[in-house]
């Protein structure tokens, strides 16, 4: 998720997913791309969401933080709001007519006019923050933790959290957050998977492979940190894409039937 020297990314990438045998038991999902459109590659991707036929984006890095309204088809930036210095802008959800928005370390998140970006008010937290989605009533937040917060969206205070396992092993460095019919898509940071999370029991139920999206490295600025990360989920079409960060292209992608390592 952050910029680190090639050992430690090295090492927190055996940390961040279950160990092997943990996939054993676990359906792997496959993709098929629908559509490919194009993606800034100035744009570090922290959060992504669709709404109302629009991308809505959370780029990261001090001095290039942002929150952006971005057409699909062209990925066109038609508003944008820089994230207040000195923070590091991470993800987003949206909650009736605002736009709530995390940074990284500063243990502070923004609040946006929906309609034009324009930041209103700030709001607090312990920890990090890397993540946040919305089932309709309620927001999840990760924080590179295996436990996902439970947030009232309208006081954004906790109220509960889920401890997500993947057969049984703690799941670290959950990242950008997406609610799909019923679970939670997570992008695990390093690597080139979706956890499918049952919100109920916290279990990863599935995983969905995507190293085939992957630019190549003469494609990336920095291939080492530009990894996986941004799932939006057009429920009314369902519809759901994925990108990386400074990716040039962001997917539609249908899912293929599972299987299971032996």
């Amino acid at each position: 998720m952050k910029i680190l020297a090639a050992i430690a990314t090295a090492a927190l990438a055996l940390a961040c997913i279950a160990p092997a045998h943990a996939h054993d038991a676990i359906p792997v999902y496959g993709y098929h791309v629908v559509h490919s459109y194009p993606h800034d590659t100035q744009a570090y991707t922290e959060g992504l969401l669709y709404l109302d036929g629009h991308l809505y984006e959370s780029t990261g890095q001090v001095g290039s933080s942002s929150v952006r309204k971005v057409e699909l088809a062209t990925g066109k930036v038609l508003q944008q709001s820089p994230t207040p210095w000195p923070d590091y802008g991470e993800g987003i959800a949206v909650w009736k007519d605002k736009l709530l928005q995390l940074s990284w370390k500063n243990q502070e998140g923004f609040i946006y006019d929906l309609a034009t970006l324009k930041p209103q008010a700030r709001f607090p937290y312990a920890g990090e923050g890397w993540a946040l989605t919305s089932d309709g009533s309620r927001l999840y937040m990760s924080d590179g933790t295996p436990v996902i917060r439970i947030l009232d969206p309208d006081t954004l205070k906790q109220t509960g959290q889920i401890n997500v396992t993947a057969d049984g092993q703690p799941l670290e460095n959950i990242n950008e957050l997406e609610w799909v019919k019923g679970q939670i898509y997570a992008n695990v940071w390093l690597t080139t998977r979706i956890a499918r999370i049952d919100p109920a029991s916290g279990k990863v139920v599935g995983w969905i492979e995507l190293a085939g999206l992957v630019p190549k490295p003469e494609q990336l600025a920095d291939p080492t940190n530009d990894v996986l990360n941004g799932i939006a989920y057009d429920e009314q079409h369902d519809r759901l894409f994925v990108t990386g960060k400074c990716w040039p292209r962001l997917y539609e992608i249908k899912l293929t039937g599972s299987r299971r390592k032996h």
